[in-house]
C-alpha cells in the first residue's frame, strides 16, 4: 500500500513537471477504480519511484538537533509551545530587521502543533509531525489599544496559545497584568505581533487581529522550525511562565 502511496506521488509530480498541450480525441465513460491492497503492484513503477523513495526518506531520517527531554504542548506552559513561539519570534524578528520591522511578540495556537517530540534525536521527519501544514509567518501591525483584545482573549478563553515576549496573568474574571517584553502596552503605541496566516485571518477565533495590518513574510513556519533546530545543536527546554491563570479549573 505504502508503494501505491508513493506511486501516486511521484507520477503526479512528474505530471506537473512534464505537462504539454493535448487536445481530447474521444470522451470514454468514467469508471471508478479503488486503490486497495488487493491491486497488483506495477514493478516498473516500483523501480522507477524507488530512488526518489530512498532520497526523501534519507532526508526524513537525518537528524537535525538533540533534546534531553520530551518535549510536549500540554499545560499552559508547555516547553515544546514556548519553544516554537521563540523560533516564531526569532524569525519573524530576523525578518523584520531586514524590512524596517521591530517585531515586539509572537502567538501561535496549540491547535496547530500536531505532535510531540520524544528526548533524543530530533530529526527532520519529527518537524514534519509536528507542523505538517503549509502556514505562513505573518506580521500583524497593531496599535496598543487594539492589541488590548488579544489580552481580552486569553481571559475569555483560558486557552494556553503559545506566546513569545508576552506575559498574561489573570484572576478573578480580570486581567492582573498584560505585558510585551516586560512593559505595560501603551495605547498610541504601534507594536508588531509576529503569527501564523491561519491566526491572522482570525482563526481560533483570535479576531483581533482583523483590526491590524497584515504584513506577509513568504517564510512558511515549518521551514522555520526546521532552520531554528538546526541551528540548536542541542534544544532547551523553556520553563518560564507566560500565561499565568490564577485559580484556573
Amino acid at each position: 500500500m505504502k508503494n501505491k502511496i508513493w506511486l501516486l506521488a511521484i507520477v503526479a509530480l512528474t505530471a506537473s513537471a512534464c505537462r504539454t498541450p493535448l487536445q481530447v480525441a474521444q470522451v470514454q465513460p468514467q469508471k471508478n477504480t479503488s486503490i486497495t491492497s488487493e491491486i497488483a503492484e506495477n514493478q516498473n513503477f516500483v523501480s522507477y519511484i524507488a530512488p526518489y523513495k530512498a532520497e526523501l526518506e534519507k532526508k526524513m531520517n537525518s537528524k537535525i538537533s538533540y533534546t534531553s527531554v520530551d518535549l510536549n504542548k500540554s499545560g499552559d506552559n508547555s516547553n515544546l509551545g514556548n519553544l516554537l513561539a521563540d523560533f516564531t519570534y526569532e524569525g519573524a524578528e530576523e525578518w523584520g530587521k531586514k524590512n524596517d520591522i521591530d517585531v515586539d511578540a509572537a502567538v501561535i495556537n496549540i491547535g496547530g502543533i500536531r505532535s510531540t517530540i520524544g528526548a533524543g534525536d530530533i530529526l527532520t521527519k519529527h518537524v514534519f509531525e509536528v507542523m505538517p501544514f503549509e502556514n505562513e509567518v505573518v506580521i500583524v501591525k497593531m496599535k496598543g489599544s487594539d492589541l488590548r483584545g488579544l489580552f481580552q482573549y486569553y481571559l475569555e478563553t483560558q486557552k494556553n496559545n503559545p506566546v513569545s515576549h508576552l506575559y498574561i496573568e489573570t484572576e478573578n474574571g480580570k486581567i492582573n497584568q498584560a505585558l510585551i517584553d516586560g512593559e505595560n502596552v501603551e495605547d498610541e503605541k504601534v507594536y508588531y505581533i509576529a503569527t501564523s496566516d491561519y491566526l491572522a485571518l482570525g482563526g481560533d477565533n483570535m479576531k483581533f487581529f482583523s483590526k491590524g495590518e497584515l504584513i506577509s513574510t513568504g517564510i512558511k513556519l515549518r521551514d522555520l522550525f526546521l532552520e531554528y533546530f538546526e541551528k540548536n545543536p542541542e534544544v532547551k527546554a523553556n520553563k518560564d511562565i507566560r500565561l499565568n491563570f490564577k485559580g484556573k479549573n
